[in-house]
């Protein structure tokens, strides 16, 4: 992957380095990255062009590497996807004002959904039915008050606190039908932080194929979708970051086509000790303790996204079962202390 910022035309590119430092710079919360990924040596890709360009961009740094004959299509097709991403952004940006998602915070009530979050939020729904709850995205007024206690006191909150912010964290509080979207609680917010930029990534990655591009690869912050690449001999590299950083990567191995996400309590926490983190189990109002790192390879980055998030929060056993009744899914659990849970396919998919 490609760390140096290059220049087209006279203008420069900044690059991964660069991002970190300019989204410091400006106060933006960057989750640690939990996967590496790369072009895989001496396979598909050595005689194309392979371009890669980084940007800040949903609250992490974006890369989009193309492959391609044409350095000129490679370009103007990373450049379409960078595009495309800023596009969707400002319909899933909780932080910005007047987006759609931070109206609805604010109001409780969208008239005039558009057709991505309509997609985006019946997905949620879906996800939140297969998890049995663990995937809801009404969580986030927990996650404030965590933050805010955290900020202004150094601690968790009580808690009464929790138990009363838990009262409006309930995905069956949310109508959505042909009039808009309503929360239905008074105080009610939603966060589609846990598969929103998947859909955006997913978005991107079927642009580039849809304007023929054979192989490319997007990190978003960890969440991956590559494209390319068939039979034995695969295209792209992926690393699993090792959270209990013994080694750079606990998992290693290649991928075709599909999409990898990764939740782990090191992304994102508000104590050093890493007991509370940005992921809430809904039926306690904390952050779970078994798990660690959950992984999960699938078709689209939004499947890897929300179910990597769900089974974070499950038991690692109860995970495993869930990511075994999902039709082309596997997941690598890792529990507390390093012991790690396999779906039945991971070894046939990663070796």
């Amino acid at each position: 992957m490609q760390q140096n910022s290059i220049k087209k035309n006279g203008e420069k590119i900044v690059s991964r380095r660069n991002c970190l430092k300019l989204m410091g710079a400006f106060g933006l919360g960057l989750a640690a990255p939990t996967i590496i990924a790369k072009q895989a040596e001496g396979k598909h890709l050595d005689n194309l062009h392979s371009i890669s360009k980084t940007r800040p961009l949903m609250g992490t740094i974006v890369t989009i590497t193309i492959a391609d004959s044409s350095r000129d299509k490679a370009e103007k097709n990373i450049e379409k996807a960078f595009a495309k991403m800023t596009e969707l952004e400002k319909i899933f940006n909780r932080h910005a004002d007047n987006t759609p998602v931070s109206q609805l915070n604010q109001k409780g009530l969208l008239k005039d959904i558009s057709p991505e979050l309509a997609d985006v939020l019946h997905q949620s729904s879906f996800y939140n039915y297969i998890s049995k709850g663990t995937f809801d995205i009404t969580v986030l007024p927990v996650l404030e008050l965590y933050k805010k206690s955290y900020e202004s006191t150094g601690y968790s909150p009580s808690l009464k606190q929790i138990n009363e912010k838990m009262k409006l964290v309930n995905f069956e509080n949310i109508k959505i039908d042909k009039e808009g979207v309503r929360l239905l609680k008074d105080g009610m917010q939603i966060s589609l932080d846990g598969i929103a930029k998947g859909y955006v990534v997913d978005q991107a990655a079927n642009l580039i194929k849809l304007n023929g591009i054979k192989y490319a690869l997007i990190n978003a912050g960890g969440d991956v979708r590559v494209i390319g690449g068939s039979g034995p001999s695969k295209a792209w590299k992926i690393g699993i970051k090792d959270p209990l950083e013994k080694k750079e990567v606990t998992e290693l191995f290649e991928l075709n086509n599909g999409a990898v996400a990764t939740s782990g309590n090191y992304e994102n926490h508000f104590d050093k000790d890493k007991i509370h983190h940005h992921i809430i189990d809904t039926s306690t109002g904390d952050s779970p303790v078994q798990t660690i790192s959950a992984t999960v390879i699938a078709p689209t980055v939004m499947q890897a996204d929300a179910l990597s998030t769900s089974l974070f929060i499950h038991t690692p056993k109860n995970s495993i079962i869930l990511a075994g009744s999902l039709s082309n899914i596997e997941a690598l659990i890792i529990a507390k202390g390093g012991r790690k849970y396999r779906s039945s396919g991971w070894n046939n998919i990663t070796k």
